[in-house]
């Protein structure tokens, strides 16, 4: 018998080394290098099973000029927010995995999702609940809250990817959903279910007969305690997309992001709204993010950020108090700390304002987390106002980006932003200078109040 053959993998980059070492040669992190015994009948590069589909693996070299690149039919999941996160639908033959915290809603969002694709078979594989907990949950998503009466949908309760392989040989469905890839063990494997050989094994398998059976998979994974897929860059290398869930369980909203996707933008991502009978799409997320009371509220100021294709406006909330025991803090919830510090330092070196010994609070309302560097003037405009204690104007948005200079740089799709405020009834908005190049101020009705330097922001916001 053949023995198998031991290998270190960093669990964060998925570098591979021969012996452990305590620091990944990679990505540099400590401790991150898990032991993996990859035996000598792995899977990788062989038959995932009996009468599955190779990979293509004898197709030989092919000039590029000679190889057909039709552009593929995609599947409509029947979901705006899905489909535009996934790049237009679920590619046939892709493997697609989503991940989030347990109980965000997964498997209530991939449920609900194949309850309505009446014209394709599916395939769900359940290893952590019986097909009795499922049918509830499914009757629990039906439109009128009744049973739920479907002929395209089967469930499976199954642990053993052999077994798997053997029903979808059987029932030859159009989209399998596997809940939870932690669950799933090989028998080529002599370890237990959701470590790290298991997982690597049985995904690698997994897209080899994706792709030569042109079946579309999808896995929905766990997270560890640092907040990042279980068996993270290992998994997140072999599928072809990787789609997180996530959203704060005292929040009603969910937001659905793509981290990964060999077929579209990364930037999309989807809203929903947690509610008794299950997810629902929102499609204007701009009228749900703001409050409807901010009437001389200090330390709130509107940003028009966008976030893919899709601009809407969020409430950037600050708090600036007397340092208690003498240090200062800085906490930002949705916005990046270290982003925060630098725009405190620009205020105190470009615009004169002394906030080292007192404490900074900043929140993005609604538990969404932001990336767009638009959303700097927002922050600053909403510590000023907090500092100093006036009230913005509630028909007032602001958006743009702040240099080390204390200059405000052009953003893109100044447009949309714009169209975006005045379809919400904002009366003004600042933007930045160099961006009224290009665009016709007369075509909105809004009034568009152009600033180059902070110290201007502050003018035009505060008098």
């Amino acid at each position: 018998m053949a023995k198998d053959k031991t290998l270190y993998v960093c669990d964060y980059c998925g570098q591979e080394s021969v012996k452990w070492v305590g620091k990944c040669p990679s990505c540099g992190r400590w401790n991150s290098m898990k032991e993996f015994k990859a035996p000598s009948n792995s899977s990788y590069g062989r038959k995932p099973a009996s009468g599955a589909l190779s990979s293509g693996s004898g197709e030989g070299v092919s000039l590029l000029r000679n190889i057909v690149s039709d552009s593929e039919p995609r599947i409509d999941m029947g979901d705006e927010e899905l489909n535009r996160v996934l790049g237009g639908g679920l590619v046939p033959g892709s493997l697609v995995l989503l991940g989030g915290e347990p109980g965000i809603g997964k498997s209530t969002l991939i449920l609900q999702t194949v309850l309505h694709l009446s014209d394709k078979k599916v395939l769900y594989v359940s290893g952590e609940e019986s097909a009795r907990q499922i049918k509830l949950r499914a009757d629990r998503l039906s439109e009128e809250g009744g049973k739920s009466e479907t002929d395209n949908l089967l469930i499976l309760t199954e642990t053993s990817l052999e077994n798997i392989y053997t029903q979808i040989e059987e029932t030859q469905p159009d989209l399998v959903v596997i809940d939870s890839i932690q669950t799933i063990q090989t028998e080529t494997v002599e370890s237990s279910p959701g470590s790290l050989s298991q997982i690597r094994e049985c995904a690698a398998s997994l897209l080899k007969y994706a792709k030569g059976g042109g079946v579309s998979i999808i896995l929905i994974g766990h997270i560890t305690k640092e907040g990042t897929l279980a068996g993270p860059k290992v998994l997140e290398h072999i599928v072809d997309a990787v789609l997180q869930f996530e959203g704060d369980q005292h929040y009603m909203y969910r937001i659905l992001r793509s981290i990964k996707n060999r077929f579209g933008s990364t930037s999309e991502l989807g809203i929903y709204e947690m509610k008794h009978d299950g997810l629902r799409q929102v499609s204007n997320p701009s009228e749900l993010l703001l409050t409807d009371d901010r009437e001389g509220l200090s330390g709130i100021a509107i940003a028009c950020a966008i976030e893919g294709v899709r601009p809407f406006m969020i409430e950037t909330q600050a708090l600036v108090s007397t340092a208690a025991y003498g240090t200062a803090q800085r906490s930002t919830t949705g916005y990046e700390s270290r982003r925060l510090n630098m725009l405190l330092a620009v205020l105190e070196k470009r615009v004169g304002f002394k906030l080292a010994t007192k404490d900074v609070f900043l929140n993005i309302a609604g538990g969404l987390r932001v990336t767009d560097p638009a959303l700097d003037l927002a922050v600053i405009a909403a510590v000023l106002s907090s500092n100093g204690d006036m009230p913005i104007e509630t028909d007032v948005c602001v958006t743009g980006e702040v240099g080390l200079s204390g200059e405000i740089r052009p953003v893109s799709r100044i447009e949309q932003r714009i169209a975006e405020a005045q379809k919400l009834g904002f009366q003004r908005i600042l933007i930045p200078s160099f961006n009224l190049k290009g665009i016709n101020p007369k075509q909105f009705k809004i009034e568009i109040v152009p600033v180059r330097r902070v110290a201007e922001a502050v003018r035009e916001l505060f008098g």
